[in-house]
């Protein structure tokens, strides 16, 4: 009877070969072992045989075809090469024992535990690459492809993603290596089977891989070198490191709970309880009463306190559990040894609690409380924020946490782990347009994890864009899950990119890889754009409050117009630089530029260079038959208009930056789906032209355009545009 080969019993097959291994007490795999671990999964290698001696493997090279390669197995050796335990291009059995002789006296063989030898068939040449894999602490399995050989850790030529890949995520790995020229063939070379490449990267980090189907196992993993060439891949070395004991596995993303239900009370309470407030000083939690009454909260608030009647001129109560109503929403700002006990004691009449208080698990100190913390909230019924936050805004809820927030409900929601660092995206994204669904700070995160509040604002029809700013995701396999199936975009700032750490790496993939690897592949697998500052983060979330992505059409070719030569040349610098290209037009819309009959140093050529002459035409009304050339025969991807404003300052009687709005509005509405418009207004750092552009933003945020201080911002924002137009376009 045929056994038919399954992915069920190879994964039985290869499990049994790790739990061997645990048995003797390795760390890791020996090479005849993780060979035959690539062997269950369909991955090519070298016919070979395990010799115990000099002698044995001489017999075994009689049963082999030549030339052989002779290699030490011992659990003490990791590096064999560096232990000259590697001998190649041997002719017969002869070198094969006189290899294992020499091999055998060298200093660190000869101290070490030697299992025995492992004797190959050598591989034909080919392009030495390497595949390797490594569990990242926070998204679990990750898969490196590369440049390999001897020199892997000096070019550092390679590419990761989180697992588990497709085919398109391998062939983006491979575009994104210096070193793919040589897989294409170079200099009179052959290319090789890229294709071979592609199916042993899917046998390794695809979604039935080595690295998914034991990933509670494999801490590390090098196949350096696999030969590839015209005739397919070979993987000639195999080195894998186990975890010292079975990981945990993120089961991914649970999705039992409505996350619209979950955090409604959240963001439109209709009851509102404050702990901590006081009837002697102004605490927190007074200022925070004092806002929400400014603020126009029109639910309840329920101030909690042991004795007082009233606090801020509202009735008071003793508990949670003595409110009128039950809660939906309680602010708490009490000492923190207190508040387990409180949240124990809600008997299911509070939703969400907001933790405010500090001295939990940013603390060692604090871990146990607020470990305590939870089980308390477990206990009542509750769900936490925080703790060690500042609050959460919602105008759709007339909820706030910092003072003269906008009331206007706008379409970005934000989540960030830290409290003033919301405030200021709140307020300086409100001088430059963006109006917020939501901004709520969840501190420590212990209980109400990033990617739960990421559910909500995907399902949530008044949010277009998801900004975050995260130091530790927490399930880190379950934000990714929801990332990559994310229907629309999200910005994250992230801080902390080195703060976790990693244990010395026992494998070249392990040596290549860093807390900031998973962060840059989660960029590139998803509907992410990833900024390193507050300003870019703002830039980025202004651009997608007003842009209607075009997966089908993502953004790449840029027309560049405005006022101001040099900028014009430096502002085409700052696209090259970002990726995204401004290119001359072909003649169609060229020459029908040109036959407008501009004044003098005007160009058309992309950049359109206007000296404020040019744009003073017909009362700036010019620029409506320049956009509609533009639209209409140039169908570029994006529309950059950059003014200098200080230009314009004593030159006539009418401002033609006021009459662009018209303009601009009436291209948009002429030209529907077409090319994102931006504007970069430029300002002498005056206090009047700076008032002067918060005039214009306000202009421009009335008809849907973002504005940016200088042309290389929006270069940046608009390379992140494209992006993530690709990667929804991919779906």
């Amino acid at each position: 009877m045929t056994v038919q080969d399954t992915p069920a019993l190879r994964a039985a097959s290869a499990q049994a070969l790790i739990a061997e291994a645990r048995c003797k007490g390795r760390g890791s795999l020996d090479e005849a072992t993780g060979k035959a671990l690539l062997a269950e999964s369909g991955i090519r290698v070298p016919r070979s045989r395990f010799a115990a001696d000099a002698a044995q493997a001489a017999a075994m090279a009689a049963n082999l075809e030549g030339p052989f390669v002779v290699k030490v197995v011992s659990p003490d050796i990791l590096h064999k090469s560096d232990a000259g335990g590697v001998t190649l291009r041997l002719a017969d059995a002869k070198a094969v024992r006189e290899a294992v002789d020499a091999m055998a006296a060298k200093p660190l063989i000869a101290a070490a535990r030697v299992d025995g030898w492992l004797v190959e068939e050598m591989v034909p040449v080919g392009r030495e690459m390497v595949i390797g894999g490594y569990r990242d602490p926070q998204f679990g399995p990750m898969i490196m492809v590369g440049l390999g050989g001897i020199f892997v850790e000096v070019l550092r030529d390679v590419a990761f993603r989180i697992c588990p890949i497709d085919a398109g995520d391998a062939e983006a790995m491979l575009g994104e290596l210096k070193g793919r020229a040589l897989l294409k063939g170079a200099r009179g070379e052959a290319g090789v089977d890229e294709a071979a490449l592609v199916d042993v990267m899917l046998r390794i980090g695809g979604a039935d891989g080595l690295l998914m189907r034991h990933q509670a196992d494999i801490a590390e993993l090098d196949l350096n070198p696999v030969i590839v060439s015209s005739h397919g891949a070979v993987a000639v070395d195999a080195r894998v490191i186990l975890s010292p004991t079975p990981e945990s596995v993120d089961a991914g993303t649970d999705s039992s709970a409505s996350p619209l239900d979950t955090f409604r009370p959240l963001f439109e309470p209709r009851t509102v309880a404050v702990l901590g407030a006081s009837t002697k000083d102004v605490a927190i939690a007074n200022t925070f009463i004092r806002r929400m009454k400014a603020f126009g909260y029109a639910g309840q608030i329920y101030p909690i306190h042991p004795a007082a009647e009233e606090i801020e001129g509202l009735k008071a109560y003793p508990s949670l559990a003595d409110t009128p109503e039950p809660v939906d929403y309680a602010y708490i700002a009490v000492g923190a040894e207190r508040i387990p006990g409180i949240l124990a004691k809600a008997g299911g009449r509070c939703r969400i609690a907001q933790v405010i208080s500090s001295g939990f698990g940013e603390l060692e100190e604090g871990k146990a409380l607020q470990e305590a913390l939870i089980e308390g909230a477990r206990a009542g019924g509750v769900r936490v924020l925080g703790p060690n936050c500042l609050g959460t805004y919602s105008p759709r809820g007339g909820l706030t946490f910092p003072s003269d927030a906008p009331k206007e409900v706008g379409t970005v929601g934000i989540v960030s782990q830290s409290g003033g660092l919301t405030t200021d995206i709140i307020k300086r994204g409100e001088w430059r347009g963006l109006r917020f669904s939501g901004a709520v700070t969840i501190g420590n995160s212990a209980d109400v994890k990033p990617h739960e509040l990421l559910a909500y604002y995907l399902a949530d029809p008044q949010t277009r864009a998801i900004g975050l700013y995260l130091e530790d995701v927490k399930q880190g396999r379950a934000f990714f899950e929801m990332l990559k199936g994310a229907s629309k975009p999200v910005v994250i700032l992230k801080g902390g990119r080195s703060a976790l750490g990693r244990l010395a790496a026992a494998s070249h993939t392990g040596a290549l890889a860093g807390d900031e690897k998973g962060w840059e592949a989660l960029g590139k697998q998803t509907p992410v754009s990833i900024v390193a500052t507050v300003d870019e983060f703002i830039d980025m979330l202004l651009a997608l409050q007003h842009f209607t992505l075009r997966p089908d059409k993502p953004t790449y070719a840029v027309t560049l117009f405005g006022n101001g030569g040099g900028s014009s040349v430096l502002g085409t610098d700052a696209f090259a630089a970002a990726g995204l290209e401004v290119a001359p037009y072909a003649p169609e819309a060229r020459d029908r530029l040109e036959a407008m009959k501009l004044p003098p140093g005007t160009s058309v050529a992309n950049p359109i260079d206007t000296p404020v002459r040019t744009l003073q035409e017909k009362d700036g009304f010019v620029a409506g038959e320049i956009l509609d050339i533009v639209y209409g025969h140039a169908d570029p991807d994006a529309v950059l208009m950059h003014l200098n404003l200080s230009a314009f300052v004593g030159r006539g009687s009418v401002d033609p930056i006021d009459n662009l709005f018209v303009v601009v509005e009436q291209t948009k509405a002429k030209w529907p789906g077409g090319a994102h418009f931006a504007l970069a207004l430029r300002t002498d750092g005056s206090a009047a032209l700076d008032e002067r552009r918060r005039h214009y933003r306000e202009k421009a945020r009335a008809i849907g355009v973002p504005v940016f201080d200088e042309i290389a911002p929006a270069a940046r924002a608009l390379a992140g545009i494209g992006h993530i137009e690709r990667q929804l376009g991919r779906r």
